[in-house]
């Protein structure tokens, strides 16, 4: 805390200490003021300007430091200056005696309670930054709520302070009104809970419900705005409840969902069931690492007390297998399956014609038009493809691509280029490094999975080397060039250009949003890298939704299958009930060896956003289990609020990492800390057992010291 702060702390509390010392209460009570009055008129006579003017310091100064009885002054204002002098003064005093109290909140205490509450306060701010104002008014014209407290919460808010001035003085107008008009009839009041008889309090109450109806109605208005230029051709009655545009995992859940509900549902996918996660992504990928895992234990057979032995293999035979394993999940997300639970699946590309209405062009060359009340769209993601001068003539592959054209393959390619350092890079360069080819691995910024704290990234780093993964890190790509039939790909590093040469070259530096093709445009909806949506997934139009990766935030499978329940149920209940996607507790998770987990805040992110932490590390190189499996290495680092059990955040690296996050994700999604984690029993040996030593390793560092001495001392007496 600054010299400023504590000064004007100091001022506060010396202060508020000289009004309960000195009992300048009894000056701000009603007795005081009955008994007074005729002197406070007199006053008035004589002086009006100065009586005036040092009633309205008075009030502010009371209103300011937060004494009780500014609605003691208020009667006052009444009983001395009438009605229609008295309101003006009461009005401008309370709300400027406000706005300091608000602005004395926000310089003293505001820094530290975002230190301690970042997270929650930074939720609250994004409200108050939508809807502040609104909320703000609803509760000056209800004086159910005391407005001190107003006045101090607010301040630890972003709200500025010219919107909480203008706010507060239409909103308190009303109450100030009711009190100065009970002032001038200050003779025949005998307490204060008299002023608010239960019919006057339920008026307030009716003032408070107004704003809500109003904003209700403001909604229905803005809602027939933006339908107004396709009034004409609403349907009177829909086809269908639902139609999900995009068969991945978001559109999937969505069509379920609208199936166990009983509403007709239709699902359109242009190409695969099942997405980018089951055809070209999750699944496969996933296949490939455990093939390229097994070759690098036969590899290292030593390790096991083995023989080592190179693994001999037809590459073509690893690529038939992944396929294999996408043929054998096929069914979970096919035609039939859906069929079978009530979803009509059409096979196709659609196409939004208007907010009710979708043309379907059938991959048979027929069409269909549908309409519908609400539309669900949830078209992915594909691989983003730099702008390289010479890449388009490489005969480059991406994530997507890879499958089909490697599949094609007779042995592995010899010298593959892999541009991009993040998940995706990291989980492939790996792979195929150790399936045999001479990886070499491009990333522009400073380090490969940069989201991740430096820490995670230097070991993944470590790790990829490890296997043969030549990493270039703080390599920004130039072009790709082609020469006697050599390839190569031209990066500049530290000034200086440099060449690669490569067989293969995958690109893996992101992926991108489908925006275009169907309908976002000709309909007017906003976006900006992914489609514009409010916290209810809902787009421009209140019956369009976004689910997954065309949405965004997050470009993980099961966020877009999270997003998809609340896309369903507020597509089809939403006139009713709408519920706010919620994005507290997202895990995920890299698929290297070891692999990387977290879920949460990390370290990075934590200083980013000012946020106290305390970190709890366990390292996994002393469980049995890692030990006995000789995967001794990586660790479990746990964030906490400090002081206190509550989880901020966790990161694991080690073997299934993925796996043991998962007690962490449900332990912060229902509130539980490390005691809880600590107090549960844990199969032993298991890898799972390094949650609960990661606890211990907490409850160690808090133990009473001073107690146990206690203790200690208690059992050497019980000794003699």
């Amino acid at each position: 805390m600054t010299l400023r702060k504590i000064l004007l702390l100091a001022v506060v509390l010396l202060g508020i200490a000289a009004f309960f010392l000195f009992d300048l209460g009894r000056f701000l009570s009603l007795d005081y003021l009955k008994q007074s009055q005729a002197n406070f008129e007199a006053l008035y006579a004589a002086e009006p300007l100065k009586v005036s003017l040092a009633y309205f310091t008075l009030y502010v100064v009371v209103t300011a430091l937060s004494f009780p009885g500014a609605a003691i002054l208020t009667l006052a204002g009444g009983a001395i200056f009438g009605l229609w002098w008295g309101t003006p003064l009461v009005s401008f005093a309370s709300s400027l005696g406000a706005t300091l109290a608000f602005l004395v909140s926000r310089f003293v205490l505001r820094d530290s309670i975002e230190a301690k509450f970042g997270n929650r306060l930074a939720e609250i701010n994004r409200g108050i930054e939508k809807d502040g104002a609104f909320y703000l008014f609803t509760l000056r014209l209800i004086p159910v709520v005391p407005f001190f407290v107003i006045n101090l919460v607010m301040g630890l808010t972003k709200m500025k302070a010219l919107t909480f001035y203008a706010v507060s003085q239409v909103g308190m107008l009303a109450g100030t009104l009711v009190y100065v008009n009970a002032g001038t009839q200050l003779a025949q009041i005998d307490s204060l809970q008299g002023i608010l008889s239960p019919a006057l309090l339920g008026s307030f109450v009716l003032l408070g419900v107004f704003p809500l109806i109003a904003k209700w109605i403001v909604g229905l208005l803005q809602k027939r705005k933006v339908y107004a230029r396709w009034a004409s051709v609403k349907p009177a009655r829909f086809d269908r409840n639902l139609i999900v545009i995009g068969a991945g995992a978001g559109g999937l859940v969505s069509a379920y969902i609208a199936a166990v509900v009983k509403a007709k549902v239709t699902l359109v996918e242009s190409h695969k069931m099942g997405g980018d996660c089951l055809n070209y992504g999750c699944v496969p990928s996933k296949a490939l690492i455990k093939s390229a895992k097994l070759a690098h234990q036969m590899r290292h057979g030593e390790t096991y007390g083995l023989h080592s032995t190179p693994p001999t293999f037809s590459f073509k035979a690893v690529m038939q297998r992944v396929q294999d394993i996408v043929r054998a999940i096929e069914p979970h997300d096919s035609v039939e399956r859906y069929t079978g639970l009530g979803v009509e699946v059409l096979q196709g590309h659609a196409k939004l014609v208007n907010p009710w209405t979708v043309e379907i062009a059938l991959n048979d060359g027929s069409k269909q038009t549908l309409t519908t009340r609400s539309i669900v769209i949830a078209a992915g993601a594909r691989p983003f493809v730099p702008p390289l001068p010479g890449l388009e003539d490489s005969g480059y592959v991406t994530s997507d691509t890879l499958w089909e054209k490697f599949g094609e393959l007779d042995e592995v390619p010899k010298r593959l280029v892999v541009l991009g350092g993040g998940p995706i890079g990291c989980e492939l360069a790996q792979s195929f490094a150790r399936l045999g080819s001479q990886v070499t691995q491009v990333e522009m910024a400073p380090r490969v999975m940069a989201r991740e704290d430096t820490e995670v990234s230097e070991l993944a780093r470590q790790a990829l080397m490890k296997d043969g993964v030549d990493v270039r890190t703080g390599h920004k790509a130039l072009r790709v060039e082609a020469t006697g039939g050599v390839k190569a790909l031209v990066v500049e590093h530290a000034g200086a250009e440099q060449r690669f040469e490569f067989d293969e070259l995958l690109c893996a530096v992101g992926r991108s949003a489908r925006l275009t093709g169907y309908g976002l445009e000709e309909l007017g909806i906003p976006t900006n890298k992914t489609v514009e949506t409010n916290e209810y997934l809902q787009t421009l139009y209140p019956n369009i939704f976004a689910a997954g990766d065309v949405a965004g935030p997050y470009q993980f499978t099961h966020v877009a299958a999270h997003q998809a329940w609340y896309a369903a149920v507020n597509a089809l209940f939403g006139d009713f009930k709408k519920f706010k996607a919620d994005y507290r507790v997202i895990p995920w998770a890299t698929f290297i060896d070891p692999e990387v987990a977290r879920v949460g805040l990390n370290e990075q992110e934590a200083k980013e956003q000012g946020i106290a932490v305390e970190v709890t590390k366990y390292g996994i190189d002393d469980l049995d289990r890692a030990i006995a499996d000789s995967e001794a290495h990586g660790f479990v680092k746990v964030l906490t609020v400090p002081g206190k059990d509550t989880i901020l955040g966790v990161m694991i690296v080690g073997t299934h990492a993925g796996d043991l996050l998962a007690e962490y994700v449900l332990a912060m999604k229902h509130g539980l800390g490390l005691n809880k984690i600590l107090g549960t029993i844990h199969t032993y040996p298991t890898l799972s057992e390094a949650n609960k030593y990661a606890a211990g390793e907490w409850k160690r560092a808090h133990a009473p010291h001073r107690l146990l001495e206690w203790v200690g001392r208690f059992h050497d007496w019980r000794r003699g």
